[in-house]
């Protein structure tokens, strides 16, 4: 409660030192002879009071007036005026912890030179006098103590700020990898859904087709239907498994997936209706799990892309070196396009290259679609 109201705490203690002060003064007069109180120590008594309660707003404007109040009582009195003094040393105190290092110690020096010469010039003491280093040493005390709280805040709110960065950084780190998981999440349904349900409604057109005129037929067609559906739902189960597993650390956030299923993968389509020519070039071998999933996703999205917006034939060649994997999709693009995807299929696709830290380009030319996805996987020196 005072602290949000530091005028008024200042005023206190300033009435509580005037107080005393004056205290002090009475009961050294009843012991001793002292010299009456006349109105220039009532002046300096206000000055100091005032100094005292608006130093915090004004420091160095209420340490200079200070100085120049014991320099004007030191003309016309003999002895220095305690309150006064007191007052100087809270000021330089205040103006030490608001200021900069150079410029609180220009300001004291300042001041010391102007206590000297009104000294000097007073005729009180002579050229070379020390009477002036009472007063300096309490002043330099003050604003070294000043000086040293404000280096120690000054610390402080350097460590706090640190703290507050790594604070803002952390969770800065934490809502960027929620947003990374929600993309490879929806990337991951997308893929799933995608393929299956567009073997599902390919399916689902034949057996309408074939429904009256070749009702034989249709029960092929049918088991497609089925088969895709439990395999949507399996990968589904899969995906949900995964997010339920976060209190788990050592689960694993990635569907097993990867080239090993693509036989599984080209049977699929293949029965779905999509004639595929899959070439190999190079000797398989076990690739990282990032790159190996994004392998097989992208063959995944390209054939369901060759099968909802081609003529029915693609093309498949995958080919292993010593530096990576590349794959390359090509299909027959009809003349008259009907539908037009919404390019979502191409965004996750190159998305996933680059997340293997690979690239992959599109292109259609000459009546053919083409996808080529290169991803990095070097083979390390024994």
């Amino acid at each position: 409660m005072l602290s949000r109201r530091p005028l008024l705490v200042d005023a206190a203690v300033a009435v509580a030192l005037t107080t005393l002060s004056a205290g002090a003064y009475l009961a050294g007069a009843i012991h001793e002879r002292m010299r009456p109180l006349d109105w220039g120590d009532l002046v300096g008594a206000a000055i100091a009071l005032a100094a005292m309660t608006v130093r915090r707003r004004w420091p160095r404007q209420a340490l200079v007036v200070t100085v120049a109040a014991i320099i004007a009582h030191t003309w016309t009195h003999e002895g220095r005026h305690p309150l006064l003094i007191l007052a100087a040393g809270m000021c330089a105190y205040t103006t030490a912890t608001r200021g900069s290092r150079r410029d609180t110690w220009l300001t004291f020096a300042g001041c010391g030179v102007a206590l000297y010469l009104g000294d000097v010039v007073s005729g009180r003491y002579p050229l070379l006098t020390a009477a002036t280093i009472p007063v300096l040493t309490f002043l330099g005390m003050a604003t070294a103590f000043g000086d040293a709280t404000r280096n120690r805040r000054a610390y402080l709110a350097g460590v706090e700020e640190r703290a507050r960065h790594a604070e803002q950084t952390r969770e800065d780190e934490a809502r960027r990898r929620v947003i990374q998981e929600r993309l490879r999440i929806a990337r991951e349904l997308h893929d799933v859904v995608a393929h299956h349900i567009a073997v599902i409604n390919v399916q689902a057109g034949a057996a309408s087709h074939l429904l009256d005129r070749r009702p034989e037929q249709v029960r092929p067609a049918l088991d497609h239907i089925r088969h895709a559906g439990e395999t949507v739902l399996k990968e589904l189960a899969s995906i949900v498994g995964v997010l339920r597993q976060s209190d788990d650390p050592d689960a694993g956030t990635e569907p097993t997936r990867g080239l090993a299923r693509l036989p599984e993968l080209l049977a699929a389509v293949t029965a779905s209706g999509l004639v595929v020519t899959f070439r190999q070039s190079g000797a398989d071998r076990e690739l990282p799990a990032v790159v190996d999933m994004a392998a097989y996703r992208i063959v995944q999205e390209s054939l369901t892309n060759a099968h909802k917006y081609g003529t029915g034939r693609a093309d498949l060649t995958v080919t292993y070196t010593r530096e990576g994997v590349t794959i390359a999709v090509t299909n027959d693009v009809p003349k008259k396009p009907g539908k037009v995807g919404s390019g979502y299929g191409i965004v996750g696709m190159r998305e996933r290259a680059a997340a293997a830290d690979g690239t992959l380009t599109a292109y259609q030319k000459s009546g053919f679609f083409h996808i080529e996805a290169e991803l990095p996987a070097p083979i390390e020196a024994p």
